[in-house]
């Protein structure tokens, strides 16, 4: 008897939709490269260019400023190295954003957030006039800043950071990958120089995205070559998965706002009844403004490892608040971020919904947790394991608690497939 499955990791990447599935089976079949200037290229060109004019208008921007990438990491990678003095930013962004700083050579200001993973505006603003008062105003200054967190959903007000930082002279990135669909994204109200998008999270294909940059905002090539996208990305760029991602921008515009208030229900009644199945869970970033698709349950005394594979193998595609892969297990970089006790943060899970997700999808979900959530009790904290980062040169965690998921092995009861990623995060 086969498992009827439920998919609740929409922020991973979402269902592609039937408008993006077309559109991509359309443009395979069209010869020519869009540089090419014959008949053919021309013809090629103008879907790429029909595709530009959609996520521009997804987003209230001007279309010659949108730089298709090949996704949401290298449009954060092209704002990020750009060559800035210093980049402030929070410990729950992104990894691409991290990363990128990390290497990019520039001076780093981490701004803090509270529990519920928001800055504080005030505060962050103290700390950027600082900077630029140290730096004696002249500093090339980034500010990067994740409109919405993909795993606790929590949205930041980057409008209003962004207003005190454009009085300091400070440019400001916006990693917007997570919001379209689930909530209003204007480039013009946000104040933001630069904006970064991705298709996979709206429902078009995976391998596309873009950098939006704001009126006369221009930065260097992070590739160069044969001047593509206005000599802004070099490459010949993915027709095919660039019209995917256009035929997705047109169909989310169109049906943003009642897909919004479609999700934050079935949202909500996902949550009242995970609340209910799991007395003492909690909902991570709560008190925050957070996107109508996303909640992130901590469930005390339980191991989001172990949560994510038995939530799989009853027929639910969820993912962890804690980076789970290969034998490793650490707590997530974001909850850590908000100080979120190891007890919450150790058994946390992010259920995403999605564009197509609807009443059953709930139901179901909810049907696995029942079963799910009390096999999992018995997996205590005791173990000691799911607090606990792995830093590099320690012993992996199969040799230091036996955490490495094999399939000759079982877990509270449940016989595992593979020895393989457990929880890729994609937030």
């Amino acid at each position: 008897m086969s498992i009827v499955r439920v998919f609740v990791d929409h922020n991973a990447g979402t269902t592609l939709r039937p408008e993006a599935r077309e559109a991509v089976l359309a443009a395979m079949d069209r010869v020519g490269n869009p540089s090419s200037v014959h008949r053919e290229g021309r013809e090629v060109r103008a879907i790429l260019e029909d595709a530009r004019e959609c996520v521009a208008a997804m987003l209230a921007a001007d279309p010659a400023g949108v730089v298709l990438t090949s996704g949401g990491t290298e449009a954060n990678a092209m704002a990020i190295a750009a060559g800035w003095q210093a980049i402030a930013l929070t410990r729950t962004e992104h990894p691409s954003v991290i990363e990128a700083v990390k290497a990019s050579g520039a001076r780093i200001l981490w701004l803090a957030v509270d529990g519920d993973g928001v800055v504080d505006v005030a505060e962050a603003g103290r700390q950027m006039a600082m900077l630029s008062a140290e730096l004696g105003g002249r500093g090339r200054v980034l500010l990067s800043l994740a409109l919405a967190n993909g795993e606790t959903g929590v949205v930041q007000d980057v409008g209003a950071l962004a207003a005190i930082a454009r009085t300091l002279g400070i440019a400001v990135h916006c990693d917007a990958v997570q919001a379209p669909g689930r909530m209003a994204v204007r480039i013009g109200d946000l104040g933001v120089d630069m904006l970064s998008v991705s298709g996979h999270k709206i429902g078009g294909p995976k391998g596309v995205g873009a950098l939006v940059l704001g009126e006369g905002v221009e930065i260097p090539p992070l590739i160069r070559g044969g001047g593509q996208e206005r000599r802004r990305r070099s490459g010949t760029e993915a027709v095919p998965a660039i019209a995917g991602f256009g035929a997705a921008a047109a169909a989310l515009t169109d049906e943003a706002e009642g897909e919004a208030r479609q999700l934050a229900a079935l949202r909500d009644e996902l949550e009242r009844g995970l609340i209910a199945l799991a007395p003492g869970a909690v909902v991570i970033g709560r008190g925050a403004r957070r996107l109508p698709n996303t909640t992130m349950i901590g469930f005390p005394g339980r191991r989001s490892d172990l949560l994510v594979v038995a939530f799989d193998l009853a027929g639910a595609a969820v993912s962890a608040g804690s980076a789970c892969s290969s034998g490793k297990v650490g707590r997530s970089h974001v909850l850590e971020a908000m100080g979120v006790p190891g007890e919450i943060a150790g058994g946390a899970v992010r259920f995403s919904l999605g564009w197509s997700s609807g009443e059953s999808d709930v139901a179901r979900l909810l049907e696995i947790a029942r079963a799910v959530v009390g096999r999992t009790a018995g997996a205590t904290m005791a173990s000691g394991m799911a607090a606990k980062p792995v830093a590099a040169g320690e012993p992996r965690a199969a040799e230091r608690n036996n955490l490495r998921v094999r399939s000759d092995r079982r877990i509270e009861g449940v016989a595992t497939q593979s020895s393989g990623e457990l929880n890729a995060r994609s937030s």
